[in-house]
């Protein structure tokens, strides 16, 4: 065995979990409830006081993407809209439209901020237009004031995509309290972890009552109420829902998740800073530093990797990133570039470049809570080892 095949392999998201979370886990299986019950309730409650919101205000969703459809049907978002969001996202984004029946259209990126650009979301809006999904890209809050400007001119519903950016602010504010809805990730690599589970912050309150309704088959009354010692509730379906429902099994891991979120937020900070003074005097692309108005959540690290300027490109970087048994991402592929989009919207190369451009050279290098500084060490040399071969 070679001595780079000896070192353990550094896994790209790694999450944080310790005793804490294991013994809450195993408190929930021995309570017998380990479906939607009290645990969610806990979590929603935490998570509605470190955003700074009323309880009534929030509802945990089974991910992001589910919280992402339902918070766009409460918005009353169906066929015949449009609505507009970034070229640079996952999949789920641009999908959760789609589930609606409505028409997503893609807006480019501001190569300064890697957010939607408030020029182009402006350049998209027709007649038909509804509604806006800005995502704060890897941590970096959009620019909410020039978005909520064009939303307030024009009547559109602001839906925010918070999955990578739970302690993200813009001006003093909170990411996620901006818009009608703010939809939150804490999927394995996010930065507040349950295995696979979402969030929605609805503004105003009354909207959250639909979405748990939606999340829940549509039914008025929860298991959790129907079955618990406070006698027999019968339920009625009283809408077309969905089982997107997040578990006392997902929510124990949170609870405790989210207590040490401005711990981990740190880490990351720290690491995040240590990889932009590494990689200073390197001819790769670092991502944009943050501003006095902003709170970066520092959920991604992004190096753009330029064939011209690194003489390797992205993909065989992520290669030798690989076989020195570092795992690295990419966020992402412009969504133009995909087939099923191109087939199905006609979208064509070249009309969002920004966006194409990045995505063409992004690479996402780990930046987990739980790594060490000689974790940071090693993937710090390894990324000057590469690039200046």
């Amino acid at each position: 065995m070679s001595a780079k095949e000896q070192q353990p392999f550094i896994v790209f998201g790694a999450p944080d979990l310790r005793e804490a979370e294991i013994e809450e886990v195993v408190a929930t299986l021995r309570s017998g409830w380990i479906g939607s019950g009290p645990r969610v309730q806990r979590f929603e409650d935490a998570f509605a006081r470190y955003k700074g919101v009323e309880n009534g205000q929030v509802a945990a969703i089974n991910s992001c993407s589910a919280a992402l459809h339902v918070s766009m049907i409460a918005a009353g978002l169906g066929p015949g809209d449009e609505v507009v969001t970034t070229a640079m996202t996952f999949c789920a984004t641009v999908n959760a439209i789609i589930h609606t029946g409505a028409t997503p259209v893609l807006a480019d990126i501001d190569p300064a901020t890697l957010n939607i650009d408030p020029r182009s979301l402006s350049e998209r809006l027709t007649p038909r237009t509804r509604a806006v999904v800005p995502v704060h890209f890897a941590g970096r809050p959009c620019d909410m004031d020039a978005i909520m400007a064009i939303a307030g001119q024009h009547g559109l519903t602001v839906i925010e995509d918070c999955a990578h950016a739970i302690e993200a602010e813009w001006n003093g504010r909170a990411v996620g309290t901006f818009g009608a809805f703010g939809c939150f990730s804490f999927y394995v690599t996010k930065n507040v972890v349950t295995g696979e589970g979402g969030m929605v912050i609805a503004n105003p309150a009354e909207s959250i009552e639909r979405v748990k309704v939606l999340a829940l088959h549509g039914m008025s009354v929860d298991a959790w109420r129907r079955f618990g010692d406070k006698g027999y509730k019968h339920y009625q379906v009283v809408d077309a829902g969905f089982k997107y429902n997040m578990t006392d099994l997902q929510a124990a891991i949170g609870i405790h998740q989210l207590m040490r979120v401005e711990e981990n937020w740190r880490r990351r900070q720290d690491a995040w800073r240590f990889y932009q003074q590494e990689f200073a005097d390197l001819p790769v692309g670092r991502p944009p530093e943050s501003t006095a108005d902003m709170r970066h959540a520092h959920h991604l690290y992004t190096l753009r990797i330029d064939e011209r300027q690194c003489g390797i490109d992205r993909d065989e970087f992520a290669d030798r990133m690989a076989e020195a048994r570092i795992g690295v991402g990419v966020h992402y592929v412009s969504l133009a570039q995909h087939p099923f989009y191109q087939q199905r919207f006609l979208w064509r190369a070249g009309d969002w470049p920004e966006a194409e451009k990045f995505g063409a050279e992004t690479v996402s290098l780990p930046l987990s809570a739980k790594l060490s500084s000689a974790d940071l060490a090693r993937i710090a040399a390894t990324v000057r080892g590469i690039v200046a071969r």
